[in-house]
């Protein structure tokens, strides 16, 4: 391949030469670590050994690493662009050397892993198994003017969570039996991966499957040689795992009314060894029950409100006496999950420099934002997001089905916010959400890297890293419909079955056209990565599988089992009845089969306990039993769909414009009002229009479908006109976890229902106006009612 104009290029390695790297004598150990990673990944892929050299300044041709601070970097370029930064990366060809800098230790890392990752080396080399393919020449190519960045976001990272069936039992039997849990060599290798993506923020797994994060030797010493920050979650204040460490027998109740002496002591032991480590933290506040509930002993809102202001001075107070700094020196993070954003709304005031972190609503609708108010706050404000959940109304822990176009309106949405300071993502066991917990990493990295009509790109550049130029295009495309096959109906959610509490499974809601079409789109996809296999070259098959055909085939495969089984009650004839009954059965045993393929046959049983079929054993993963009824089968197929993006006119409003997102709704092409802040139009409304033909008169109706997005103040609108008859206004959002949110979320669409009478008009249009940004429209539906 040819050099461009707009690119340079340095050779690594050629037939008969390789390239030097060159470091300073006094480098960290770290980025010593990541100098010798990139090594041995280069060595992976072509069998040679490139030679470390320490110097002092730069005197010959090679591949110069070190922090800004380095001897060999006193040039005034790099002082400039790195000085007193926070993990900026700077990577340059200079003259004949390549220059890989950061303005401290982790930005140095992560230049070290961006070198990688442009030399074709996956982030998920160990984790998912993307073995290097051999080479014999390797060329890093870049462009002109280098690559120099820092971070959108100044903590990125994951949380470990509903570890139970996964993450736990595999490190505990698989990979570290000796320590029987998640311990330090589990934590090394996710820490590895964490750097690899640019990310540095550990919340650590909290189940009472797992011991608490502290108490397991070795843990924080794993964090402190990596660099990583150790936060904790919303039900863990002041570092403390409260499932594992709270023993009731000694301590007695968890309840601040009484007895917050020992409450205070337990915390205040967690200070006291924080201050002998040399981790960085970052400290969440207040106060919630053991896990994962409302904090005890409050009789109404006004008392809890009452206690938690006094809990967080107290905490406060404990954080400046035991480190010795200014608060505002010492990080800390308020998270009004569930009850306690209750209880921020009505009126709990948070010191300005703890930072805000906004959760989800648990589904990746973000339930808050700053307003323009708390943007002004010194703290700052972040998001914690799930790709993984155990909760009503259904957990959804087995497949990562989260559309990465919804991470992307979602987080993008927030940044443009002012949510800055903190990013966290729920990612459950890590696999199978690889994808989708890159994609976040991705933009919490930079969120300008993926545009709004760029997310298929991202995903057919990752595919193209993952395995090979000549699929990635298809893969793209596989697994964009997987997605969106998925935004319909989570794979978790096709028995129409809830939990907490647990009910049976149910009936589908969709029509029998809708089922066999379902039927049909997800046999194709299987079709589609059968015929791909043979080209995934052999070094990737193991990653082939647990990336792509596992979750497609075992996605498929859970539709195929409900979809037979509901199309078997639509039927009396006998003949049908069973062979519908063999095909949803046949179904269940192919996702036994892929199971246990991923746990003992793949990578040679690395992977052994990762995988479960049965997240929570929630009646949605079991088989079916045969239907000896028969339910009547209404289907309205003559719908007139028309997705978001396919309006006649648009009419923006101030500063603000109509742009449908790429990869966004079961449109795939969802339209919302660019830019993202948040925003009432007080005179002239936004409008979009659509125009639609009735051939036949009668009574039909309207259905409008939006994302199940949230605002501040529950209070999004539209206006609606068919023609020129009377404008109609409805109200979209729900609040708090009522029966039309769970529906809305089950389905990710808000649906706006309007009768409407054809009589001898055929072309008609409707209008819908919205009353502020933050509203996405994704497709209208016009049916006929019998």
């Amino acid at each position: 391949m040819g050099q461009s104009a707009k690119e340079e290029t340095f050779p690594i390695v050629q037939p008969n030469a390789t390239a030097t790297i060159y470091v300073d004598s006094k480098i960290d150990d770290l980025i010593l670590w990541a100098v010798n990673e990139l090594v041995t990944d280069i060595n992976d892929i072509t069998g040679k050994k490139l030679k470390i050299v320490q110097a002092n300044k730069i005197f010959q041709s090679g591949i110069y690493i070190g922090q800004a601070s380095s001897t060999f970097f006193q040039t005034k370029t790099i002082q400039k662009e790195l000085s007193n930064e926070w993990e900026k990366i700077y990577i340059k060809k200079e003259n004949q050397n390549m220059i890989v800098a950061g303005s401290d230790v982790r930005g140095t890392v992560y230049a070290v892993f961006e070198l990688a990752e442009r030399l074709g080396i996956s982030p998920w080399k160990w984790w998912a198994d993307v073995n290097p393919i051999p080479q014999n020449n390797l060329i890093l190519r870049l462009p002109k003017k280098g690559i120099i960045e820092k971070p959108s976001v100044q903590y990125r990272g994951i949380f470990l969570n509903d570890e139970d069936w996964g993450l736990q039992p595999w490190a505990a039997k698989t990979f570290d039996p000796e320590t029987g849990d998640i311990g330090p060599k589990t934590y090394e290798k996710i820490f590895q991966l964490l750097l690899r993506l640019k990310a540095n923020t550990i919340w650590p797994a909290m189940h009472p499957c797992t011991k608490g994060f502290f108490t397991l030797a070795g843990n924080t010493k794993m964090a402190e040689k990596y660099h990583i920050v150790i936060g904790s979650s919303h039900a863990e204040p002041m570092l403390r795992n409260n499932v594992d460490e709270w023993k009731k027998d000694v301590y007695g109740e968890y309840n601040y009314f009484t007895n917050s002496t020992q409450v205070n002591q337990y915390w205040q032991d967690r200070l006291d060894e924080v201050k002998l480590a040399n981790n960085e933290t970052v400290i969440t506040l207040g106060m919630r029950g053991i896990h994962d509930s409302k904090m005890e002993g409050a009789k109404d809102l006004k008392e809890s409100i009452e206690m938690v202001d006094k809990i967080i001075t107290q905490q406060r107070k404990m954080l400046s006496s035991t480190f010795k700094k200014s608060l505002n020196e010492i990080p800390q993070a308020f998270i009004p999950y569930k009850e306690v954003l209750e209880l921020y709304d009505n009126g709990l005031k948070v010191p300005e420099d703890v930072t805000l972190v906004w959760p989800d609503d648990n589904y990746g609708y973000i339930r808050r934002l700053s307003n323009d108010e708390e943007q002004k706050r010194t703290g700052g404000s972040g998001v914690y997001y799930h790709i993984s959940y155990w909760g009503r109304p259904h957990d959804y822990l087995w497949l990562n089905t989260t559309q990465p176009g919804l991470i992307w309106y979602e987080m993008t949405k927030a940044y443009e916010n002012g949510a800055k300071k903190m990013w966290i993502a729920n990612v459950g066991d890590i696999k199978p959400g690889e994808y989708g917990m890159e994609f976040f990493l991705d933009l919490a990295w930079n969120v300008n890297s993926i545009p709004y009509d760029g997310i298929q790109q991202h995903l057919q550049q990752w595919m193209t890293r993952e395995f090979s130029p000549e699929v990635a295009n298809e893969l793209s495309v596989i697994m964009t419909e997987y997605y969106r096959l998925a935004f319909i109906r989570k794979p978790e959610y096709m028995g129409w079955s809830q939990t907490e509490p647990t009910t049976k499974v149910n009936l589908s809601d969709f029509s029998k056209t809708e089922m066999e079409q379902r039927i049909q789109d997800y046999d194709s996809l299987i079709q589609k990565v059968n015929a791909l296999a043979p080209a995934i070259p052999s070094e990737r098959k193991d990653a082939f599988f647990q990336l792509v055909a596992y979750p497609i085939k075992a996605s498929a495969n859970m539709n195929f089992k409900f979809l037979y089984w509901n199309l078997e009650a639509l039927t009396t004839n006998e003949i049908q009845k069973d062979k519908y009954q063999k095909k949803a059965s046949e179904a269940y045993a192919k996702i036994k089969e892929l199971t246990d393929f991923y746990n003992t046959k793949m990578s040679n049983g690395k992977w052994n306990e990762m995988m479960s079929m049965k997240p929570r054993k929630l009646p949605v993963f079991d088989s079916v039993a045969k239907n000896t009824f028969v339910k009547e089968n209404i289907d309205l197929d003559n719908s007139i769909l028309m997705k978001a993006n396919q309006f006649v006119t648009k009419k923006d409003s101030e500063k603000y414009n109509w742009q449908s997102i790429n990869g966004l709704g079961y449109s795939t092409s969802s339209l919302t009002l660019f830019p993202l802040q948040q925003h009432y139009f007080k005179k002239e409304l936004p409008t979009v229009s659509y125009e639609f033909d009735l051939a036949a008169s009668g009574n039909y109706e309207i259905q409008i479908h939006l994302l199940p997005t949230h605002a501040n103040n529950f209070d999004h609108q539209i206006d609606v006109q068919i023609d020129k008859n009377k404008t109609q206004t409805f109200s979209i959002n729900t609040k708090d976890r009522d029966k039309t949110w769970k529906e809305n979320v089950l389905r990710n669409s808000a649906i706006v229902k309007l009768p409407f009478s054809n009589t001898n008009k055929e072309k008609h249009t409707i209008t819908i106006a919205v009353n502020q940004t933050g509203i996405v429209l994704d497709y209208i539906e016009v049916k006929k009612v019998r």
